[in-house]
């Protein structure tokens, strides 16, 4: 049973890292620090099964505990082909545990590293808060063999944390989600820690650096269709 994240009640040791001790509570620390979690998931799966696609092949980087394909598999009627990829020995585990759990052995767990994994024959490609963590001059190479690896009319979703250019507006949004974070029973405390532990871990972007890095891949379409506040999650459309 997934335990509830406490992590940050201590002083960090070290650098923000999915480890076994975040791959422990991750489902309740991503349930509790970022915004409509639940409603994106379902968001991107009633869209990815608006496809109508037998054998859809789905790819999802940066899987964690393959909460996602999990989702997606017991809302389609239809079967698909589901894979996942996670540099995270522990998050593997665990989704293999889940999807055990749940007698999905069939979804495809793979531990190894997004940005040399191949990429090949996909309809739909996810990551979800996964680019963030990438560093920046390593991710045009890495949406670019997306692209490539998608099929005609393929898709690709992503979500991220963003900044805003407007340093005003930044802040204004970066307070709104603190203040986020304590409704979710998070301490001053704990908000803080995490920010330190996180420092040059996870390096957002601005919404258009997003959409042109898609665009300079080769994407001729890029749509915002969730945001709330500074987390917006993205889907790009090959053609």
């Amino acid at each position: 049973m997934d335990k509830k994240d406490r992590i940050f009640q201590a002083p960090p040791a070290k650098k923000f890292e999915f480890d076994e001790t975040v791959a422990a509570v991750f489902d309740d620390m991503i349930d509790r620090s970022v915004p409509y979690y639940r409603e994106v998931l379902e968001l991107i799966v009633g869209l990815i099964l608006a496809r109508g696609q037998e054998e859809l092949r789905v790819l999802d980087l940066g899987t964690s505990t393959a909460r996602l394909l999990l989702e997606l598999r017991n809302a389609s009627e239809l079967p698909l082909r589901l894979r996942g990829i996670d540099n995270s020995p522990a998050m593997i585990e665990r989704a293999r545990k889940k999807c055990a759990a749940f007698g999905a052995e069939e979804i495809e767990l793979i531990e190894g590293d997004l940005r040399e994994f191949p990429i090949e024959g996909e309809d739909v490609v996810v990551a979800n808060y996964t680019l963030q963590f990438i560093r920046p001059l390593e991710r045009p190479a890495l949406v670019r063999r997306i692209y490539e690896g998608l099929n005609e009319g393929g898709e690709f979703y992503f979500s991220e944390k963003v900044v805003f250019e407007d340093r005003h507006l930044d802040k204004a949004m970066i307070d709104i989600y603190y203040g986020y974070k304590r409704r979710q029973g998070y301490s001053e405390y704990e908000i803080a820690a995490k920010r330190e532990a996180l420092e040059n871990v996870l390096i957002p972007f601005t919404i258009e650096e997003n959409i042109r890095l898609c665009k300079e891949a080769g994407f001729s379409r890029v749509d915002t269709i969730f945001q709330w506040a500074n987390f917006v999650t993205f889907r790009a459309k090959k053609v």
